[in-house]
């Protein structure tokens, strides 16, 4: 039977896993100071990039031998530059758990056609990074934003290793611990944990992966878009905030603020606390119910961001129609929107429980769910 409308509602019901909530604090009023109607390449717009680097790296502790660059098109541009710029020189280990790691091991058998060898496992699974050749290169995505498995940490990476490590980390910078000494590339985009807007992305390099880019020169050409040389040496402006083509200021900005807000929350270590707690809500619930549990099937790669669960309930379980209907059910009565499972994944609920997410919205969303899904199953029994 399902249960009467729950008493309270979530405050703030985005609970989408891209775009991300804003910070709790967001307010447009904030954003006045954005040089609108100037060039980026002015004395202002210059400033505000190279603070917005600078204070990535001060929250992220980012190496200061790393660079750290401003580059188009999210994610999704600072993986595709890094690969497109970096791999051929040797075979490469192509690493996927999830979509996003499945489409970059697609551009590199049937794109760049590289020597590559394929890891994949299983949505609720995760590779055996022990397995893997380091003397390879290794592209990998250190949290699954639709798969919710995550990299329990880097201790299966060697430091001495001669391949580069490429890094997916979109949804899981400011979240959880990178190891940037294991780290050769890694990417973000600031609409993910910090709640900012899209369409650009954070790539940082290390040492030797700038080594890579200086001694090497890909067989394919090279969009202008995808560029980070000149002459054979790196273009050092591009990590000074000279961007390759025209950022938003107005998304500048507002990546300023969700940056100044996470410094106010405690910075890495408060955006730490802040995704753990909202996770162990859902994982709690989760615990208490035998019809509904996480898609991650280890405890220790359980992402604290990007948290998928699916519909055990034999009735139900992969039951696309129903999880579809549940979460349609939710965003009706304006609770939650935006959880429905991502498109390749198996059909459940995908719930953000990044830092810009307040505890106390995902514990009043947590009886809707329940009320949701007795709903649902309710009318189908009603149909059957």
């Amino acid at each position: 039977m399902a249960t009467s409308l729950p008493a309270t509602r979530p405050a703030n019901p985005r609970f989408s896993s891209g775009p991300c909530a804003k910070p709790p604090t967001f307010d447009l009023a904030t954003l006045e100071g954005a040089p609108l109607g100037r060039s980026h390449r002015a004395a202002i717009g210059k400033s505000k990039l190279a603070q917005a680097i600078d204070e990535t790296r001060q929250i992220l502790g980012v190496p200061d031998d790393y660079r750290i660059g401003i580059v188009p098109a999210s994610d999704t541009g600072a993986f595709e530059m890094a690969m497109w710029s970096l791999l051929g020189e040797r075979p490469c280990e192509m690493v996927a758990w999830e979509s996003f790691g499945a489409g970059w091991v697609t551009d590199a058998v049937k794109q760049l056609k590289l020597d590559a060898r394929v890891h994949e496992a299983e949505y609720g699974e995760i590779v055996d990074m022990g397995t893997l050749d380091y003397d390879r290169d290794v592209c990998f995505t250190w949290n699954g934003t639709t798969s919710g498995v995550r990299m329990p940490d880097g201790n299966a990476i060697p430091e001495g290793r001669a391949g580069l490590t490429l890094c997916d980390a979109t949804s899981a910078a400011f979240a959880q611990d990178l190891p940037w000494d294991k780290l050769d590339v890694a990417t973000f985009s600031w609409q993910k944990v910090l709640g900012g807007e899209a369409a650009h992305g954070m790539l940082i390099l290390s040492p030797r992966a700038v080594e890579r880019l200086e001694s090497y020169t890909p067989a394919w050409p090279l969009p202008k878009i995808f560029r980070l040389t000149k002459g054979g040496k790196l273009n050092e402006g591009i990590f000074r905030g000279e961007t390759i083509n025209t950022p938003s200021m107005l998304c500048v900005e507002d990546y300023l603020q969700a940056l100044a807000w996470a410094r106010s929350v405690g910075g890495l270590g408060g955006l730490f606390d802040r995704a753990d707690r909202n996770a162990r809500v859902v994982w709690d619930f989760c615990a208490e119910r035998d019809w509904i549990d996480n898609l991650a099937k280890d405890p220790a790669t359980r992402s604290n961001t990007s948290v998928c669960l699916a519909f055990t309930d034999p009735a139900v379980a992969g039951d696309a129609a129903f999880a579809k209907a549940v979460a349609k059910r939710l965003e009706a009565e304006g609770v939650a929107l935006d959880v429905g499972s991502y498109r390749d994944a198996p059909p459940g609920l995908r719930i953000w429980c990044g830092g810009t997410v307040e505890a106390s919205d995902l514990e009043a969303l947590m009886p809707w769910i329940d009320w949701a899904y007795h709903a649902e199953l309710d009318a189908k029994q009603a149909a059957a």
